[in-house]
């Protein structure tokens, strides 16, 4: 297990989890929040290292590419993490088609839930859906911010309606 925090400006101190190489967990940026390891892993004990900028080092696998695309991405820059090699072997087959739908959906654009319970081929699954959405391990490369309610916005969790408004306005999508 190798731990990786990342500064990403106003947005605050993100986390990344790799598993042999693979990211496993993602705690998203936030100011003044303490970090914690994902609830079934023993992040005690997993080494941690720190992204110093965005070009660190080039060419160091100590800090894993992807943590300096997510950094960039929360630097506005548009990034895409729809080929990020992912297991996802713990996913039912309704969890893996939504996850599937979920990398297919671009930059920039959002759908709704039942919207995304159609593109994984269940039409009349949108709270199967949103609840996939809730419990998300790796957000940004399984991009649910981009998961708009039918009536509105909708709701991001913990981060609140805002984080997800905020992060929809960055890749300038339709809020």
């Amino acid at each position: 297990m190798l731990v990786v925090r990342y500064g990403a400006g106003d947005w605050g101190v993100g986390e990344l989890w790799f598993e042999d190489g693979m990211p496993v967990w993602h705690e998203l940026p936030a100011p003044a929040r303490t970090l914690r390891p994902p609830p079934e892993r023993g992040g005690a004990a997993a080494p941690t290292r720190t992204l110093a900028g965005l070009d660190a080092r080039p060419g160091d696998d100590s800090v894993p590419e992807l943590v300096r695309r997510v950094a960039r991405y929360f630097a506005g820059e548009e990034v895409a993490f729809a080929h990020v090699e992912l297991d996802l072997g713990w996913c039912t087959p309704f969890q893996r088609s939504v996850a599937e739908a979920l990398r297919a959906v671009p930059y920039g654009e959002t759908v709704t839930y039942g919207e995304l319970a159609a593109l994984a081929g269940r039409p009349n699954a949108q709270r199967a859906a949103g609840t996939f959405c809730a419990q998300n391990r790796l957000p940004l490369i399984l991009p649910c911010h981009r998961v708009v309610a039918a009536a509105g916005l909708g709701s991001y969790g913990s981060l609140g309606a805002g984080y997800k408004r905020r992060l929809l306005e960055l890749e300038h999508a339709a809020v």
